[in-house]
C-alpha cells in the first residue's frame, strides 16, 4: 500500500503524541507510526509521573527552559482536559551539613531557571511538613506534582485525532530516503506500507538515534550514540508516613533514590542507576538492599522486608556515564540540512513535564 500525506510522526509516546496534536492543530495532515500495540508502551509508562519544576538542570538550557514552560502548560492542559493530577510539593533534603552547599546551589539555580517559589526550610521547618523525614535542612518546591501519564496521553491522542491526526500500531519505520521534495518511507508490520510525506518527525525515544540512522541522506556523524540507562523502582508494601515527594540532594549519577507517590497514595522509590547494553526490564529483587541504606538516609524508620520489586524504566541518554549530562537535543533543518526532517535526541526527564513546550518547539523548527 502507498499512501502520501504532509507529515510523518515516528513513536507514540507522550511526545510524539504532543508533537501530532501541535502539527494536526497547525493544519497538516499527520500519521503516527509506532511500531508498539499502542500508546506509551516505551519510556512514557515506566517513570515516576511527576510533574517537575525545572530546578535541577543547567540555567539556559533547553532542559531549564522546556521544564518551566512546559510546567504551566501541563498544568492548564490538565485543568482544561480533565487530566488526573495532584500539585502534591516536593522537598528536597540535606541529610547532614556537609549537603547544604549543594543544597544552596540548587536553590540559586532554581530560581535562575525561573522557579521563583522555591522556599528554604530549617529541619523543624521540613519535620512539620513531614514529622517522620530526617534531614538538616531541605528545599520546599511547591509547584512539583504528579500526573497521570496515560491519562494524559489519552488526552493528547485524542486532541491530535480530533484535528485529523491517524494513528498506525505494529508499524516500525524500516527505512527512510530524503527525495529533496520530501521522504520516501517504508514500513513494516503486518500490512507493510510505503508512505510519502513532506515532514518527518523523529520521536522514537529510546529508538531515536537507530530511526535517524535509517535515514537516508541523513549525515552519519549527525546522529549521536544511544547511552541506556536503566532504572528501577520499588513499592513499599503498606503506607509510607508522607504526604509530599521526597528527594535527597542530588549524587554525580542522578537525583538519587527519591520518593514519589501515585495518585492512589502508593509511595515508590527510585529510580537507581545501572548503565545496560540492551533493554531489559526486570527488576533484581537483590537491588532492594540498596535501596533500604539509600531511603533510610531521609527515612530512617523505614521497616525491614517492606520494599518489593515495581518496575523498571530506561533512559534514552546520549552521553555516557563519564561525560556532562547531555541536552535535549531538537536536531531540525538547520542543524543537520534536510528539509522537514527533525530528530529528537535524549528526551529523557523533563520530557513528560516538557511535552506540549518541546511540541511547539518542534513546529517553529519546522518553520526554519
Amino acid at each position: 500500500m502507498s499512501v502520501d500525506i504532509q507529515c510523518v510522526v515516528v513513536g507514540a509516546g507522550v511526545v510524539g503524541l504532543a508533537v501530532a496534536r501541535a502539527l494536526a492543530m497547525s493544519g497538516r495532515e499527520v500519521i503516527v507510526v509506532e511500531a508498539g500495540d499502542g500508546i506509551g508502551t516505551g519510556i512514557s509508562s515506566r517513570n515516576s509521573e511527576v510533574i517537575h519544576a525545572g530546578i535541577y538542570y543547567p540555567t539556559g538550557s533547553l532542559k531549564a527552559q522546556l521544564c518551566v514552560e512546559g510546567k504551566q502548560r501541563l498544568y492548564a492542559y490538565c485543568d482544561d482536559r480533565d487530566v488526573s493530577y495532584q500539585r502534591l510539593g516536593k522537598l528536597i533534603v540535606a541529610t547532614d551539613q556537609s549537603q547544604c552547599a549543594a543544597l544552596q546551589r540548587l536553590l540559586e539555580q532554581g530560581q535562575c531557571n525561573g522557579v521563583a517559589d522555591l522556599q528554604w526550610l530549617s529541619e523543624n521547618e521540613a519535620q512539620a511538613l513531614e514529622p517522620a523525614l530526617s534531614c538538616v535542612a531541605a528545599l520546599w518546591s511547591p509547584s512539583t506534582g504528579i500526573v497521570d501519564s496515560h491519562g494524559l496521553m489519552l488526552a493528547l491522542q485524542s486532541d491530535a485525532e480530533s484535528f485529523g491526526a491517524s494513528l498506525a500500531f505494529k508499524s516500525p519505520l524500516l527505512s527512510a530516503r530524503s527525495t529533496g521534495q520530501g521522504f520516501e518511507l517504508h514500513v513494516g508490520g503486518v500490512e507493510p506500507m510505503v508512505l510519502s510525506c513532506q515532514e518527518l518527525i523523529n520521536c522514537a525515544g529510546l529508538a531515536g538515534p537507530e530511526v535517524a540512522s535509517r535515514i537516508e541522506g541523513l549525515s552519519s556523524r549527525l546522529v549521536p550514540a544511544a547511552r541506556l540507562c536503566k532504572g528501577s523502582y520499588f513499592s513499599l508494601n503498606g503506607r509510607a508516613p508522607f504526604r509530599h515527594l521526597v528527594y535527597p540532594a542530588p549524587e554525580s549519577a542522578g537525583l538519587g533514590v527519591h520518593m514519589t507517590l501515585d495518585l492512589g497514595g502508593q509511595a515508590r522509590f527510585g529510580p537507581d542507576v545501572e548503565w545496560v547494553d540492551a533493554i531489559d526490564y526486570r527488576v533484581d529483587p537483590a537491588r532492594a538492599e540498596r535501596f533500604y541504606q539509600a531511603i533510610r538516609h531521609y527515612w530512617p524508620d523505614l521497616p525491614d522486608n517492606t520494599l518489593q520489586p515495581a518496575y523498571s524504566g530506561i533512559r534514552p541518554k546520549i552521553s555516557g556515564p563519564d561525560e556532562p549530562a547531555a541536552d535535549f537535543h531538537i536536531s531540525g533543518p538547520t542543524e543537520h540540512g534536510v528539509p522537514g526532517l527533525v530528530n529528537l535526541f535524549g528526551i529523557e526527564s523533563p520530557g513528560l513535564t516538557s511535552c506540549l513546550a518541546l511540541a511547539e518547539r518542534v513546529v517553529e523548527s519546522l518553520a526554519g
